[in-house]
């Protein structure tokens, strides 16, 4: 009996440990159009992101990365209606997809997560005063996150 008591606290610490996956946020397509257009990001590399816009519950994305004259990085990129809300799939050099869900939606941005994905746990698109919009990932709440400030293609 003692031993089946320590194994229940055990598995109650551990569930306690892991991370709360925050409540979808409700959303379609239409609420995130602001993301449509094509995006340059200028630094110690150049990133791109070109996204299509809404239509049919969907936005279709490419990103790639590139220092000088070639290409380092790439990615392809989805936003689709699911369930009532929103699902951001990434598939970073076209490996195999990783989903994260819509959490927050704001007037001017949305957050999407998946708290079981080693990294990153969240993702940002914000809109900016400027006209630009801002990328961001992290590794979950409190990190320091990853930017990228993007500015329409063809006006960097």
């Amino acid at each position: 009996m003692r031993s089946l008591l320590a194994t229940a606290c055990f598995v109650l610490a551990l569930v306690g440990a892991a991370p709360a996956a925050q409540a979808p946020a409700r959303a379609t397509i239409r609420d995130v159009a602001w993301i449509e257009g094509a995006w340059g990001s200028a630094g110690t590399s150049t990133v791109e992101e070109r996204w299509t816009p809404a239509a049919g519950g969907a936005m279709l994305g490419v990103s790639r990365t590139l220092r000088g004259d070639r290409m380092t990085e790439f990615e392809f990129l989805r936003i689709v209606e699911r369930d009532g809300g929103l699902v951001y799939i990434a598939q970073p050099g076209g490996r195999t997809p990783t989903e994260f869900t819509l959490t927050k939606l704001e007037a001017t941005s949305a957050t999407f997560e998946n708290p079981a994905h080693d990294f990153p746990k969240m993702i940002r698109y914000s809109k900016r005063a400027d006209g630009g919009i801002e990328a961001s990932i992290s590794a979950g709440a409190g990190s320091k996150p990853m930017s990228w400030v993007f500015r329409p293609l063809g006006s960097r």
